[in-house]
């Protein structure tokens, strides 16, 4: 048992070493480029925002995080994105696949009102299928309520 957890160690640490090298690496620039901008739009930018229980209103700080998302996408115009409006775990199966498509749609006409192209962003809902943090308090809620920005 401890070999495979080991194993499962070394191969994640390999993994990480491939995703980090694939920034430095200049075998395809392209990718490369494309590579680390992801990772400076994740982790700099940020992907996600939240949202308050059954609502799709952007809160203050919401707005103010998808206003860095629109101008890093204006000054990125080959990436395109999908927003993805999920829920938490309470309420029903088709209520939260409606809510988080208000959310998402939220996020897009946020983005569209400051610049960035419709014809850019796609939207889907995965309702509470998709859980960031599994729980079942309001810490856990409050990271699953959001609304997710990805690069394609």
């Amino acid at each position: 048992m401890e070999i495979l957890v080991m194993i499962k160690k070394i191969a994640l640490a390999f993994c990480a070493m491939l995703l980090l090298t694939g920034c430095s690496s200049s075998m395809k620039k392209h990718e490369r480029v494309t590579n680390c901008q992801v990772m400076e739009f994740e982790k700099e930018i940020g992907n996600e925002v939240l949202f308050a229980y059954n609502t799709s209103s952007l809160s203050q700080e919401a707005q103010q995080s998808l206003m860095r998302q629109a101008q890093w996408l204006k000054a990125h115009p080959t990436f395109n994105i999908t927003v993805e409006g999920h829920c938490d775990e309470r309420g029903t199966r088709e209520y939260n696949i409606a809510l988080g498509e208000r959310r998402a749609h939220a996020v897009k006409s946020f983005l569209m009102h400051n610049g960035v192209d419709s014809d850019r962003i796609e939207t889907i809902s995965y309702g509470k299928e998709r859980p960031a943090v599994i729980g079942n308090n309001e810490a856990a809620w409050s990271k699953n309520r959001r609304g997710v920005t990805a690069l394609r």
